[in-house]
Formats: structure tokens, C-alpha cells, sequence
């Protein structure tokens, strides 16, 4: 219920929250068996994509640390609110730079927006079984067919 009481504020300083998720709210993370960050943004980090992917490879390698990102694609005309955030990326360089990112934490990428679903790594993994299940699927009925024509 808590996160429903929030408010959207700040800034899109990207490595700043990072190191205090990181480095700060990580509190006992040697129990923990795995952890995540989830990233629920609708732009591009105000940092270079190589800065941020550089430390979240370093954070996240000695850990079972993974970042996970969720990229929402809003209309131009939706933010009434007139901040101009300090970089601008079109919605295809903002989902490369966040794809990047996510590599080097060994997270996941999802991208949607008011249209559907752009792009996600769950939908294209669940998809990939999907076609693996539907080959051996045909390989299967292949061999148990020419059994048939052998008897």
C-alpha cells in the first residue's frame, strides 16, 4: 500500500540512486540468497551509457545483484508538468542505452508504453521455449511417423 502513496519527483541522476541503493539501502545483503533493482523510468539517464554500465557491472559482478528495467514510452503531449529533462534521447536510443545497461547487471529489459509491449526479455524467453517445445514437438511426430512406415 505504501507505494501507492508515492510521488513521482527528482531527477533522472541515474548513478546517484544507484550508489545509494548499492552502497547504502543494501542493508544485509550477504543473507540474501539473490537481489534485484527494479528501474521504472520513461527517459534516458542524465549520465553516458558507458559511465553507468561500467559501475553496474562492477556493483553487480561481486554480487547475485541484478538490475532490471522497465521503460515506459509516454505520449510528448502527456507530462503537463513543463521539466525539461538535462539529456534528451529519442524512445529507440533510450531503450539501446537501457538494453546496455541492463547487460552488465545480467537483469532484464522491458519496454512498453500506451501501444503495448515494445519489446521484453520474459516475452522473448517465454517465446524461444515456445519455438524449442514446437520442433521437438515436429521431430517427435517425424520419427514416431517414419516408425509407423518401417512396421
Amino acid at each position: 500500500r505504501w507505494v501507492l502513496s508515492l510521488e513521482c519527483k527528482g531527477s533522472r541522476n541515474f548513478m546517484s540512486a544507484l550508489r545509494r541503493a548499492v552502497e547504502v539501502d543494501f542493508k544485509d545483503k550477504d543473507k540474501h540468497k539473490s537481489q534485484g533493482l527494479y528501474l521504472l523510468t520513461t527517459g534516458i539517464p542524465d549520465q553516458e551509457t558507458h559511465t553507468i554500465s561500467a559501475y553496474v557491472a562492477e556493483a553487480c559482478g561481486g554480487l547475485d545483484l541484478q538490475l532490471h528495467v522497465c521503460l515506459f514510452s509516454v505520449r510528448k503531449d502527456s507530462d503537463s508538468s513543463g521539466i525539461i529533462p538535462a539529456r534528451y534521447g529519442a524512445p529507440g536510443e533510450t531503450a539501446r542505452a537501457f538494453k546496455e545497461i541492463v547487460q552488465a547487471a545480467n537483469g532484464r529489459f522491458h519496454w512498453f508504453g500506451e501501444a503495448g509491449i515494445f519489446e521484453s526479455d520474459d516475452i522473448t524467453s517465454i517465446i524461444s521455449e515456445m519455438e524449442k517445445a514446437k520442433n521437438y514437438s515436429q521431430k517427435c511426430a517425424f520419427l514416431v511417423e517414419s516408425l509407423k512406415q518401417r512396421s
